[in-house]
């Protein structure tokens, strides 16, 4: 059997595990998550170890129901991590996570950040210059969860940060898709019809150079994380799923080795 094969048969073989243990988690909560949890109870940031950590970053919001940037929380990330550290050698910490926001200090402890839902981010003066110099610094953002219509909004932030960058469009043959697994992500149909076209992979180099060091790459007119979730449900074909988990796996891996 191939690598690739072999690869492919582990992640089919997580998948089935972390469906019965996640299927066990929402049993006890009791239903989805904007039923099951209210702001206040939100984890408090893990206690920083050295080992990785799925970092969730946080933005204020002012409206009804759960803010969006708490989008799959913490479902998601807790599905992935079990991906993410039985099939690579990523020392991880698999049941906890952190939300910190774009002001916390603590975000330069942790290599690799996770943003969604960015159609309502904003960023304080203070905020940009953090997140300028955590990226400068060697950080990368995942940024996931968000139809056409939010581009232009995450694109006037990311602006901000970087004034002179230009998001550039990522086809196939790309580094990041081949880090781990190989694949081709526009194989993964959005979960959603309303996210509107076709799904973009979108990234920000130094010096807009594809050849040099990505800062972050947007998972645009998609939403990778909502088939974490829902995995252990068979909302979607486990064929997606797998390929969804692969593509999450490959932004990890390449933003924690580049």
């Amino acid at each position: 059997m191939t690598t690739k094969r072999i690869r492919a048969a582990v992640v089919l073989g997580v998948v089935a595990v972390a469906t019965v243990a996640a299927a066990t988690i929402s049993a006890q909560r009791g239903g989805g998550f904007r039923q099951r949890f209210a702001p206040q109870n939100f984890a408090p940031p893990v206690r920083y170890d050295g080992k990785f950590v799925f970092v969730r970053m946080s933005y204020p919001y002012v409206g009804r129901g759960m803010p969006p940037w708490s989008h799959d929380y913490p479902t998601g990330e807790t599905h992935f991590m079990r991906i993410l550290s039985t099939i690579t050698n990523v020392w991880s910490h698999v049941e906890e996570s952190s939300i910190l926001s774009f002001s916390d200090p603590e975000m330069f402890k942790f290599p690799l950040v996770y943003l969604c839902e960015p159609g309502y981010w904003e960023l304080t003066e203070t905020e940009v210059k953090a997140l300028r110099s955590y990226l400068l610094k060697g950080g990368f953002m995942v940024v996931d969860d968000f139809p056409s219509w939010a581009w232009g909004q995450f694109d006037f932030t990311m602006s901000r940060v970087f004034p002179g960058l230009q998001w550039i469009e990522l086809d196939e043959t790309h580094p990041i898709f081949h880090t781990f697994f190989e694949i081709n992500p526009f194989n993964v149909i959005p979960p959603y019809a309303q996210l509107g076209g076709k799904p973009k992979f979108m990234a920000l180099f130094e010096d807009n150079d594809p050849t040099k060091r990505m800062y972050a790459i947007a998972n645009y007119q998609n939403d990778i994380s909502e088939f974490w979730e829902f995995s252990e449900t068979g909302w979607q074909p486990v064929d997606l799923t797998n390929e969804a988990y692969k593509i999450g796996v490959n932004e990890f891996v390449y933003g924690l080795t580049h």
